[in-house]
């Protein structure tokens, strides 16, 4: 079964407009998994807009699922957080300074060397490594030579043209998860993912472990309520 886990910053960005700690960060993400999440995923920031390098500390002394940090590995504080915390998962973005969210995955190709070079340091302190991708066969052809053990897809452009015509936005995705088992790479997916479109892609993608859910999923828990929400999320995958 596919699994959810749950991306927490949009907690910290409400906490973060105040000050104090209130939505408290550390209570969210235990209630997420008592909710039935199956693991809590933050992707700090240089600025820390959002997700606090202290978070990350707090989080990893309560997580009892799978603790996923995403960001770029071409800051070297994120390596140092990453390696002191050792989370089950680090997936690694290409972000640039400053960047409201991601927009891309790697050039595989370009970065095929410094890729390996990143993804060994953190397979050596055992962290499982997931790199984000575009569905293009190329990039999923050179991902597969780095080391990594699972992509990300980066969904946005399957959410953008859902709406228009699922079957044509889906379709370069399940080409993508094709490849990357027969490459012998886990998947994992997210970004824009939510109500509408989750279920199917779910569905017609193979071989999905993991979908990232944060923006849609805590919007959808102001009018649901977070427990609900993510029950409601979980059915969406529950496509057995």
């Amino acid at each position: 079964m596919t699994r959810l886990s749950v991306n927490i910053n949009k907690i910290a960005t409400l906490r973060n407009s105040r000050g104090g700690n209130n939505p408290d960060l550390v209570q969210v993400a235990k209630d997420c998994e008592r909710f039935g999440a199956q693991g809590i995923t933050v992707h700090p920031r240089p600025d820390e807009r959002h997700i606090r390098y202290h978070d990350v500390f707090e989080l990893k002394k309560i997580v009892t699922t799978e603790f996923n940090i995403e960001g770029n590995c071409q800051e070297q504080k994120f390596i140092d957080l990453v390696l002191a915390n050792r989370p089950e998962q680090v997936t690694l973005v290409p972000d640039a300074l400053g960047q409201i969210t991601s927009n891309h995955g790697w050039d595989t190709i370009t970065n095929q060397e410094y890729l390996k070079e990143m993804i060994k340091v953190f397979k050596d302190a055992g962290i499982r490594v997931s790199i984000f991708v575009d569905p293009v066969m190329e990039m999923v052809g050179a991902a597969a030579t780095t080391g990594t053990d699972r992509i990300e897809l980066y969904t946005e452009a399957y959410a953008h043209q859902y709406h228009q015509n699922k079957e044509q936005a889906i379709a370069p995705y399940v080409k993508a998860a094709q490849a990357a088992h027969r490459a012998g790479l886990g998947i994992n997916a997210g970004h824009d993912l939510d109500l509408h479109n989750l279920k199917y892609f779910a569905e017609n993608i193979p071989y999905l472990d993991e979908v990232s859910i944060g923006h849609a999923l805590i919007s959808d828990a102001l009018y649901y309520g977070l427990e609900n929400t993510i029950q409601m999320y979980l059915r969406q995958l529950n496509i057995a």
